[in-house]
């Protein structure tokens, strides 16, 4: 679907004419991660669930001209109080999200977003409330350095680079599966079979999506 200048991947489930609820990933995460049961879940309780893969993820538009993002280098410049450069911005993917809702002509709609996503969702909320029904921001912060941070130990598996799913299946596998052992409530057992469904998919859109690349290049 194009939407904000790009394409975005997206799913729908339940009635269109239902209120929606909007999923949006945190970072590196594609759309899925949001399960079809869990989706099937929300539309029985009456609603059109939308889920889709922010830019540079899944099958959604990519930014690879620009390489990957060096962390450190980004936390920094923003300690140092300069202004990174950046290929796009959290406010971006905002808009993003509400080129989505106007391709799919939905006037407003439940934003609920987690780690990142939730970040993206306070902004699509504070930006343009006239759009947005209510709010639901998941394991995610407004930026204020005074609240809680996440561990030490989270955030670096969290900016660790997965391993190649090309190169590693099981290692890319087991990489996901750590991290959501980790974060992880104590309420219920864990259970990795989502997990590793959901990073099995995952795996499989990298791989076509680096053979399209690929044809693309011997085309081009």
């Amino acid at each position: 679907m194009a939407a904000n200048g790009i394409t975005l991947a997206y799913d729908s489930f339940g009635d269109g004419a239902a209120e929606t609820i909007l999923l949006i990933a945190g970072l590196g995460t594609q759309m899925i991660r949001w399960t079809d049961a869990f989706c099937r879940e929300l539309v029985t309780r009456g609603f059109r669930v939308v889920r889709f893969d922010n830019r540079d993820t899944g099958r959604s538009t990519h930014f690879a001209e620009h390489g990957a993002m060096d962390f450190a280098t980004l936390a920094s410049a923003l300690t140092e109080g300069r202004r990174p450069e950046l290929a796009y911005t959290l406010d971006d993917m905002a808009s993003d999200a509400l080129g989505l809702l106007d391709a799919l002509s939905i006037r407003r709609a439940h934003i609920v977003g987690r780690s990142m996503g939730g970040m993206i969702a306070q902004i699509l909320a504070s930006e343009h409330p006239s759009r947005v029904l209510s709010v639901a921001s998941i394991m995610s912060t407004t930026g204020n350095p005074d609240l809680p941070s996440a561990g030490p130990d989270v955030m670096t598996m969290l900016m660790r680079p997965a391993p190649d799913p090309a190169l590693d299946e099981a290692g890319f596998l087991d990489h996901g599966v750590a991290f959501a052992r980790r974060i992880a409530g104590t309420a219920h057992p864990f259970d990795e079979r989502p997990t590793v469904l959901s990073s099995g998919r995952k795996f499989g859109e990298a791989v076509r999506r680096v053979g399209s690349d690929a044809r693309s290049q011997r085309l081009g």
